[in-house]
């Protein structure tokens, strides 16, 4: 089994000292950081995304993966080819001003940044004129919100209202039990993501990565 195989598999199994070894091993035999971040990282975060959908795989084996993976992408970031940035687009993430929740926003946190997006976690309670100021200040392209309390979905209408109002070609994406497409559709959201694994497929649309 090669060294690629390796690293997936311990990211899979959410091996996350077998999955720093593995990529320490790799770079170390002059693996490019770039083959190593799009044929074993990507990948295995793919694969445990579609574990998680089909039941398979809960939290606490996503979560574990997540952290394989990142300990893996600490190693590979100054490797990367002319210190360039290989994220795929920078997604803003919070929850809803009024709602502690933050499990659900966690997992989609974790596997945006396991399939290659940066992470901007503004954390909970957070209200409309915070998500609008970070996606400006951070140059976001996707806003995602997570709301779990009917209460506070009105946060979502206020951010998507604030972002046209500033004239930001940010998008935004929302989620949580409460949420449906139907809503989304109502206040001119440009996503609905109704788990953490659809969350990371529309991400992939919007921004056609």
């Amino acid at each position: 089994m090669g060294i690629m195989e390796d690293i997936h598999q311990a990211v899979v199994g959410g091996n996350v000292e077998s999955a720093s070894a593995g990529v320490e091993s790799a770079l170390s035999s002059g693996t490019d950081a770039d083959d190593i971040l799009n044929q074993a990282l990507i990948p295995a975060m793919d694969l445990v995304g579609r574990k998680f959908g089909e039941g398979e795989y809960f939290i606490p084996q996503v979560l574990w993966a997540a952290k394989a993976m990142q300990g893996g992408m600490n190693l590979l970031r100054p490797h990367f080819a002319d210190g360039r940035d290989t994220e795929k687009g920078r997604i803003i993430i919070g929850t809803a001003k009024g709602d502690i929740h933050d499990i659900g926003k966690n997992l989609v946190g974790m596997m945006l940044e396991g399939a290659g997006f940066k992470i901007v976690d503004l954390g909970v309670d957070v209200d409309s004129a915070r998500f609008v100021q970070a996606a400006r200040e951070e140059q976001g392209q996707i806003i995602a919100i997570s709301a779990l309390l009917t209460t506070t979905m009105p946060t979502m209408s206020d951010v998507v209202a604030g972002v046209r109002e500033q004239g930001l070609s940010t998008l935004v994406m929302v989620g949580g039990a409460p949420v449906d497409q139907a809503f989304c559709d109502e206040i001119g959201a440009d996503a609905y993501g109704t788990d953490a694994v659809d969350a990371v497929r529309k991400a992939r649309e919007l921004l056609s990565v």
